[in-house]
């Protein structure tokens, strides 16, 4: 990459966008850092033209691709997958795909060393935000991506600050215990905050289009392939929406956060991190011979799998070989599979009990002072500060 000035391509999906379409192609615009070309993907199953709840998207959709037409001074293609007989048909379908697509376009266009940027057209970001990928990748030259880091912008709304404020602690929580424990795989999927090299792409055999959360399974892949920068001086800023677009991720978790259920993102007991550390600490040992893990039962029960370590030591011969792995038997899935089943197996504190524990055991210098009170019952502005105490914390350890 110090051979010649990468060309940065942006892989766009879009559905129901045309509002925020103007102000992202502004962020483009403003951009230091000239030398990119957005590939948008605009996009909605076909037969959404026949159903009358759904016309107004189709209609939206004709008008982000009305103003991406009018542009003129930023080189764009555009995949039209919503004009009327060129939608989604059949099963696949959704951002997965169209993100797929983009990728996949740029892919056949680009040279190796040109990067692919993942962003959503309700994300901002600074005039100085492909520069400074630009610097992190030359920093950084053997990594294979980057997970950017985000801000959610408030919208001074209080239903929806309160709903994106929970999610992003409970998002940033999760991460710093990742961060804290050692994992290979501490970062946050976002799919508005990823770059990565043409030759990641292509390497891994670009991305799998899942309907939901190909973000995460995209990252988990890239990881196992190699190392992912996980700070970057440039945030990007999500918007917060209230969005069914999608079954998990940001906007259904606001959704179902409005109504008070937040069971699927719960905020869990720092020790259950630690018991993973504790196995991170057993893979050397276990190269050599069998002893109970602790996460033994957690395997066996819910995957039939009494001795996963076995096929590892055969078919790895070299401790580091075996540890890696280790690593990538116990991976960004299995850990969420792991936190979830352990959960679903203890008394369960509320979630403000488990960040005043977290927070009193190892940031005690840094806490709010009192005790958090109720989520729902507490200011917007100090939840904001919760937020910010905890980007505090992921920022030092991620510029470590």
């Amino acid at each position: 990459m110090n051979k010649y000035k990468p060309y940065i391509y942006i892989a766009l999906p879009a559905l129901n966008e045309a509002e925020y379409m103007q102000e992202f192609v502004s962020c483009l615009k403003s951009q230091t850092y000239q030398n990119f070309k957005l590939v948008a993907c605009i996009n909605q199953p076909d037969n959404w033209w026949n159903e009358p709840k759904r016309l107004n998207i189709c209609k939206n959709n004709r008008k982000t691709m009305d103003i991406l037409e009018s542009v003129k001074d930023i080189d764009i293609e555009i995949i039209d997958k919503s004009s009327r007989g060129e939608g989604w048909k059949g099963k696949k379908h959704g951002v997965g795909w169209a993100r797929k697509l983009a990728m996949e376009r740029i892919a056949i266009e680009a040279q190796n060393d040109d990067l692919i940027v993942s962003l959503d057209a309700d994300t901002t970001f600074s005039p100085n935000y492909f520069e400074s990928l630009i610097e992190a990748f030359k920093s950084h030259h053997k990594a294979v991506a980057a997970s950017v880091a985000y801000y959610h912008k408030l919208t001074g709304e209080e239903n929806a600050d309160r709903a994106i404020l929970h999610y992003e602690i409970y998002l940033r929580y999760f991460n710093i215990n990742m961060l804290r424990i050692g994992s290979p795989y501490a970062f946050t999927a976002i799919g508005s905050a990823i770059a990565l090299p043409v030759s990641s792409y292509k390497a891994i055999g670009g991305i799998t289009p899942h309907k939901s959360g190909e973000d995460f399974y995209f990252l988990q892949k890239l990881r196992k392939y190699g190392k992912i920068i996980s700070w970057n001086r440039e945030k990007v800023f999500p918007a917060a929406r209230f969005s069914d677009r999608v079954d998990f991720g940001t906007g259904p978790a606001m959704i179902k956060g409005r109504e008070g259920d937040w069971s699927s993102y719960p905020i869990y007991p720092y020790s259950y991190f630690n018991e993973i550390k504790s196995l991170f600490d057993l893979f050397p040992v276990l190269y050599k011979k069998k002893i109970k893990a602790f996460l033994d039962d957690f395997f066996e029960e819910k995957f039939g799998e009494k001795d996963i370590w076995q096929p590892l030591r055969k078919n790895f011969k070299t401790r580091e070989q075996f540890v890696k792995a280790c690593h990538h038997k116990f991976d960004a899935l299995r850990t969420f599979q792991y936190l979830k089943w352990r959960y679903t197996r203890d008394k369960q504190n509320s979630d403000e009990v488990n960040i005043n524990k977290f927070l009193n055991k190892y940031y005690l210098k840094e806490v709010i002072e009192n005790k958090l009170e109720s989520f729902d019952s507490m200011p917007v502005s100090r939840m904001d500060d919760l937020r910010n105490l905890l980007v505090k914390i992921e920022d030092e350890y991620q510029n470590y």
